[in-house]
């Protein structure tokens, strides 16, 4: 069974149409990376789906619930919207850490605001930003940041900014974990270490969604790869066979280009 159901997805932006009609499944445990040339839609696609953006039209179903649908009766509140996106996790490219917290606390952020939601939190505040803190201490030691966590982002490298923005995201046990372009912003010889974090990521199972522009690494950790171009989906299929067979000029013309 599909986790993810995106069906003809379609956004603008005023008279530019960046999305249209935009179709794919992704089954619980696989990763899906996403390739393709600047301006093609793959990080608006991303936020559509993570409701950082409004999609203009379609459908988008995570693990059985509908949390988009344009032709639907029912439509989300602000509050549901924020407990869907909770639920999706979303590792930016320029990390996003909030610079007057440090480690620790930038990953038990999201958790506090969930928590606030649950109907016993003020009954047992204090055993629940103990758990809290517990479960963000895990997840950084995981990332191998123990010894980081009373830094601030700017004591950080950029890779260890982007295991904490990684951190932040697996604390709240996603269902879905998305990545923009996760080593955009890194230097060359720090992007491998957060490869290494997503293959860890990805041999466990984890749900994943990346866009990225390291084809070695997208055919090595990847189930699927859709190539955008121009809005649509050019060509899909599985990661091994779309980068060794490209049917189209477009996804020739693009893999030409990043392995020159």
């Amino acid at each position: 069974m599909a986790i993810l159901e995106v069906r003809n997805l379609e956004k603008s932006f005023g008279k530019t149409q960046v999305l249209k009609g935009i179709s794919f499944n992704l089954n619980e445990g696989e990763v899906l990376s996403v390739i393709g040339s600047s301006g093609s839609g793959k990080t608006t696609l991303l936020r559509c789906i993570n409701f950082l953006e409004t999609a203009d039209s379609g459908k988008i179903t995570v693990d059985g619930d509908v949390i988009f649908d344009s032709e639907g009766d029912k439509k989300l509140s602000k509050k549901e919207q924020l407990e869907k996106q909770l639920s999706i996790g979303l590792v930016f490219q320029d990390f996003n850490l909030f610079p007057q917290y440090n480690v620790l606390d930038n990953v038990k952020l999201a958790l506090k605001v969930r928590a606030k939601k649950r109907p016993d939190f003020k009954k047992n505040k204090k055993a629940i930003y103990e758990e809290i803190d517990l479960k963000a201490k895990a997840v950084i030691k995981k990332m191998g940041l123990e010894d980081k966590m009373g830094n601030y982002p700017c004591e950080l490298s950029g890779g260890q900014k982007q295991r904490v923005s990684i951190a932040r995201a697996m604390a709240l046990e996603p269902k879905i974990l998305f990545f923009d372009e996760p080593t955009s912003a890194l230097d060359p010889e720090l992007t491998g270490e957060i490869l290494k974090v997503i293959r860890e990521l990805a041999e466990e199972n984890m749900t994943m969604v990346i866009v990225t522009h390291e084809m070695n690494f997208a055919r090595e950790v990847s189930d699927y790869i859709v190539f955008m171009d121009n809005g649509v989906i050019a060509e899909e299929g599985e990661a091994e066979y779309v980068i060794s067979n490209p049917r189209t000029d477009r996804l020739k013309a693009f893999l030409s280009k990043i392995s020159d």
